[in-house]
């Protein structure tokens, strides 16, 4: 990193320390962008990061996930505390960029200096979650916000990576198309901390709550049992119980903490981490003409990949070499 660089980045740091909104932002561009400065950043960063409750919104597209935040996110302002918000929109297939603009059903919070909503595209990532995710909600913490709210692009199988970042999930059905066989088809209702069923004033909706609640109740075990909700977010209706549960929740994940479950927590973030930068140098090195023999050993059909990676990997002296090498005019 040139001192120019290092200046500007460390400019920006001071900034968001300061509570700069725009150096916030420049922050999460600079990660979804995979900057060479974000393993840094992150790095200093991390261990100023406060313990915000962090939700998870997920469920079905047109389940009025984004309606129900809008009034979850109005109701929080009312108690004074500090929220945001991180819209996982699927990606355009052309640009890369977030196409559902979660941000525009949200716009009523646009202009309250408690309130930053973000949206960011999944780029083709399995899981629903974008790969920068995590880093994101790790800015919003270190930025000392008291709530972080995660909306997902959907729902199925691929959907349960949220349960890895969130302290607490909400599975957001309705009652036509969402029920819950399907929902337990999904899997999710292995992840749900709380259920709840949308546009309660349709048909159905009591059928699905007694279908879920019987679900809870088939799970059986010791513990936190998720309760399951009637909301009708477009006319602000239920949405107080649902605080209520996201209240109740955080309060029992801090007051029931398994030793156990951290440490697995805290290994799979560093493995995360680690493979994570490590796919980033190998292909920054690779793409700026480094490691060219072993590249081009691929490339032509010598060495198949899976030889190619465990030679590098057997090999700590080149794995070293490759790691330390600097970015530069990506």
């Amino acid at each position: 990193m040139s001192n120019a660089t290092n200046s500007r980045l460390e400019q920006l740091l001071s900034r968001f320390a300061a509570g700069d909104r725009l150096a916030l932002a420049r922050l999460i561009t600079l990660v979804e962008n995979r900057s060479a400065d974000v393993a840094a950043v992150m790095e200093r960063l991390y261990s100023g990061a406060a313990h915000a409750h962090i939700a998870g919104i997920t469920g079905p597209p047109g389940a009025g996930k984004s309606t129900l935040i809008d009034r979850v996110v109005a109701k929080l302002r009312a108690r004074k505390q500090q929220v945001a918000v991180l819209a996982i929109d699927p990606s355009s297939p052309f640009s890369g960029g977030a196409v559902l603009g979660d941000r525009v059903r949200m716009g009523d919070h646009y202009n309250d200096p408690g309130v930053y909503i973000r949206s960011l595209s999944t780029r083709g990532s399995h899981g629903g979650l974008s790969r920068a995710a995590r880093q994101i909600v790790t800015l919003l913490e270190a930025f000392k916000f008291d709530v972080i709210l995660v909306e997902t692009a959907g729902v199925g199988q691929t959907e349960l990576d949220i349960m890895d970042l969130a302290h607490t999930t909400v599975v957001v059905t309705v009652p036509e198309g969402g029920d819950g066989i399907q929902i337990m088809k999904a899997g999710l209702n292995e992840i749900a901390d709380i259920f709840v069923v949308n546009k309660a004033d349709r048909d159905g909706a009591d059928r699905v709550k007694a279908e879920l609640e019987l679900n809870v109740y088939l799970r059986g075990g010791a513990g936190w049992r998720p309760p399951v909700l009637l909301t009708q977010a477009a006319n602000d209706r239920g949405v107080e119980a649902l605080i209520a549960q996201l209240d109740r929740h955080w309060e029992y994940v801090r007051t029931h903490t398994d030793p156990q479950a951290e440490r697995q927590h805290r290994v799979h973030e560093f493995l995360e981490i680690l493979t994570g930068q490590i796919e980033e140098r190998a292909r920054n090195a690779f793409g700026n003409g480094r490691a060219h023999e072993l590249l081009e050993s691929v490339c032509t059909g010598r060495l198949n990949p899976y030889a190619a990676a465990r030679l590098l990997l057997d090999d700590p002296a080149a794995m070293g070499a490759l790691l330390s090498k600097t970015v530069v005019d990506c």
